[in-house]
């Protein structure tokens, strides 16, 4: 159950304190212009240079959780899986569910040795279990979701056994039947000779961006939260674009368009920029060079380049994109129209 609010005029945001998911933390967060400085005296916490007004506290992502869903803290940023396992809807609000990194699926597995495929399979090995009285023993780390799950697709008999650390391997000792765990690859299943269940998803995670409710309707606070989606968007809008700039003759700044348009990546986000190229001074203004500059997918950029190449491009520059800030993200509309509202 949520404590009530401490009284306090600063913004906190809570990361991770430890392992994969705080390096994946900072790193993101530095990469959106946000470098967290941690304290030398106090390891707990630490600041944002580039948010002068925002302390940062680091806990465990559980932890995380329950201080912004009590308003010990303002935001954190911590996987969609704990927040959904915690139970507090009322007191916390997602920013931004998919920050893309800690990404994870949440899965129920078996031995491999059993004939179970699908989650009908699991349900009647249960129900034959539960003639003999013995329930069927899932290991988890999540029992809400895992409790929810089950139910949801009729497993009659079945007992949660709450556990921490590695759930792999409780069934070949005997502490479980199953188990119901994050994975990322599988690879760890597969090492201790466990199986996926085909429809056994039950979730899949990422580190999201949450805030409690109340904090959010501060003017300051609602102003740290703009600040930082608006970052995040555009951090991550420009990881799908590269800058390709590049020279090009043509007879015109039309013409040149109409060489790029006649191709089918290099049109840019709106359209390129094209711009007569003067080497020197005693170089005349229609030259027949251009320069032109163009964003171009990540995932197209060979194609891209084979095009530039077709149309006369030389000269071809790459280089990566920090942040590409287009028009208000819904995100950000979203939470002005909600905080409006309220």
């Amino acid at each position: 159950m949520a404590q009530p609010q401490i009284s306090r005029n600063d913004i906190r945001l809570a990361l991770p304190s430890k392992g994969r998911l705080q390096a994946a933390t900072l790193e993101f967060l530095s990469q959106c212009g946000f470098d967290v400085k941690q304290s030398a005296t106090r390891g707990y916490v630490g600041s944002i240079p580039s948010l002068p007004n925002v302390t940062v506290i680091f806990q465990r992502p559980r932890d995380i959780v329950i201080s912004v869903a009590n308003g010990g803290v303002d935001f954190g940023i911590t996987g969609f899986d704990v927040v959904q396992e915690a139970g507090v809807a009322s007191q916390v609000h997602f920013l931004h569910d998919a920050l893309g990194f800690g990404k994870c699926k949440l899965v129920v597995a078996v031995p491999e040795k059993w004939d179970v495929r699908s989650m009908s399979d699991l349900s009647r090995v249960a129900a034959d279990w539960a003639t003999a009285h013995k329930p069927l023993r899932v290991a988890t780390v999540f029992p809400e979701i895992t409790r929810s799950f089950l139910q949801q697709h009729h497993v009659p008999n079945f007992q949660i056994v709450e556990a921490e650390g590695s759930l792999e391997v409780l069934p070949e000792i005997n502490a479980a039947d199953c188990i119901a765990d994050i994975v990322e690859t599988g690879n760890t299943l597969q090492q201790n000779r466990l199986r996926a269940v085909e429809d056994g998803l039950m979730l899949t995670t990422q580190a999201s961006l949450i805030a409690n409710q109340s904090a959010i309707q501060r003017d300051d606070v609602r102003q740290v939260a703009v600040t930082m989606l608006e970052y995040f968007e555009a951090h991550l809008r420009a990881e799908k674009f590269l800058m390709v700039i590049a020279n090009i003759r043509g007879h015109s700044a039309e013409d040149v368009a109409h060489k790029l348009h006649t191709q089918t990546t290099l049109g840019g986000l709106q359209g390129p920029t094209i711009a007569p190229i003067y080497a020197n001074s005693n170089t005349p203004k229609d030259s027949g060079w251009f320069g032109i500059t163009l964003m171009v997918k990540r995932n197209e950029l060979t194609g891209a380049i084979d095009q530039l190449r077709r149309v006369g491009g030389s000269g071809v520059i790459v280089t990566p994109v920090a942040y590409v800030f287009e028009e208000q993200p819904d995100r950000v509309v979203a939470l002005k129209k909600m905080t409006s509202d309220e």
